[in-house]
């Protein structure tokens, strides 16, 4: 029987003793910055991109980033720490927990906190009167996979990283992704050599699935977006234990 959901049970118990409201302002007050700044700002100026308003284009844009952002923070911050330094799994594995218990716990865990912050950020958006369509409501399920999806590829990286620095080297991933992910511009205006680059980016199939549950516009890239992620998500995990099982038998 697994005992993954321990796991989770304990970040629960962690989170309810210190300060939950934390995370609710973390998933917040970043992405809404941005969102009042170049979405309510800038879209004063360059009007709206098709049909869409432009701050309706970058709200989904930023939702899905926060989800990104919380996963990998968690990811490769708490769990790496807790991994390389104070030992936690080490002693869980002398215990009935598997390997496989960790990961898979440690990636829901993960996913709760990402889906819970970025919640809070999609009822901001829609009390803005940003979302145009009811399909909206597919907007929560499709963070959690947003949220599976980056936080299994964050442990994956965090059983590589061998220092804390080594997050530095993750930013200069993450940031230009952010940038050129159409987070601000549609994928029209890139050259044609460069937007199927863009197109692998993990950040723009996450907002290409977000965005169109949003704004109601719909196609095969949906489904796309959905079979990538969902991918991407296993395969990291799969990954990830493997490596922590390499780190803590060894």
């Amino acid at each position: 029987m697994s005992s993954a959901h321990l796991i989770v049970v304990r970040h629960l118990w962690v989170l309810r003793r210190g300060r939950p409201w934390n995370l609710l302002l973390e998933g917040i007050f970043e992405p809404f910055l941005y969102l009042l700044s170049v979405g309510l700002g800038i879209g004063q100026l360059v009007g709206g991109v098709g049909a869409t308003r432009y701050a309706a284009f970058v709200a989904p844009a930023l939702l899905a980033t926060s989800a990104m952002n919380s996963a990998v923070s968690e990811t490769t911050g708490g769990f790496w720490w807790r991994a390389r330094f104070e030992r936690f799994y080490d002693a869980m594995v002398t215990t009935p927990m598997r390997v496989t218990d960790i990961a898979v716990g440690e990636t829901a865990a993960s996913v709760l906190r990402a889906t819970l912050s970025s919640a809070c950020f999609l009822a901001v958006i829609a009390a803005l009167g940003l979302v145009r369509s009811w399909w909206a409501v597919l907007a929560l399920p499709a963070l959690v996979l947003v949220a599976f999806a980056f936080s299994a590829a964050g442990i994956l990286v965090a059983t590589l990283m061998r220092d804390l620095h080594h997050t530095q080297y993750l930013q200069l991933g993450m940031l230009p992704m952010f940038l050129f992910a159409t987070t601000f511009f549609p994928l029209s205006v890139y050259p044609g050599w460069l937007q199927p680059v863009v197109v692998a980016l993990p950040l723009y199939q996450a907002i290409e699935l977000i965005r169109g549950l949003t704004t109601g516009v719909f196609g095969g890239s949906l489904l796309a977006a959905v079979a990538y992620l969902l991918a991407l998500g296993v395969v990291s995990l799969w990954l990830a234990q493997r490596r922590l099982a390499r780190l803590l038998l060894t």
